[in-house]
């Protein structure tokens, strides 16, 4: 099954006549003007239209009595696909996109200043939409938990052992031991005698 084909298609506008004209190399940084070209002399002439296709929007030129595609404009962010003249309402230049993906940059007129307003207003309402659209699903994301910080100060009662190079543990002498021992046995000297006291002076 094509999904493509399960798309909903809208037509958002329409205009019936459109002039193309050539563009000649843009000579400043502000902009295009329809006074450089020759719009007494245009390329092509046929139909206009806007189509939302899904979450996509197309701007084709077509013939308008068997609606073959002359050329077609992929509208989407950052929306620089459509630039109006400085000197002109009615004139835009518009990047087209042919097979391969190659692009171009044409002229399109309109006769009347009202289509050029139209058009205008149905490309504002789909960079409208998307931003909204874009919101709300930032929006419906759910956040990432944030894990809580680790504790680690030690509880009531608890410890742990730190094994020091160098300093390992002496054996201890069994000094409990030789003192059961000597006082059990009765006649055994202690750890620690104290010598006997010297005998007493004779009197005069």
């Amino acid at each position: 099954m094509d999904i493509l084909s399960d798309e909903i298609e809208s037509v958002l506008f329409i205009s019936r006549e459109v002039m193309v004209y050539q563009v000649p190399p843009r000579t400043s940084a502000s902009g295009y003007k329809a006074a450089d070209w020759n719009v007494e002399q245009f390329l092509w002439k046929g139909r206009l239209r806007v189509l939302e296709i899904g979450s996509r929007c197309e701007i084709r030129l077509e013939d308008s009595n068997t609606g073959e595609l002359f050329a077609q404009v992929n509208y989407a962010t950052p929306w620089t696909q459509v630039e109006p003249v400085l000197d002109s309402s009615r004139y835009f230049v518009l990047r087209v996109e042919g097979e391969g993906g190659k692009r171009a940059y044409i002229g399109m007129g309109f006769q009347e200043r009202g289509e050029a307003f139209d058009f205008q207003v149905a490309l504002q309402s789909i960079t409208k939409r998307t931003s909204n659209t874009t919101s709300d699903t930032n929006l419906s994301e759910p956040s990432k938990p944030v894990a809580p910080p680790k504790d680690y100060s030690l509880k009531e009662g608890q410890t742990f052992k730190i094994n020091i190079p160098g300093r390992e543990k002496k054996p201890t002498t069994s000094t409990s031991t030789s003192s059961s021992s000597s006082s059990s046995g009765g006649g055994g000297e202690g750890l620690f005698s104290l010598p006997p006291p010297p005998p007493p002076g004779r009197k005069r």
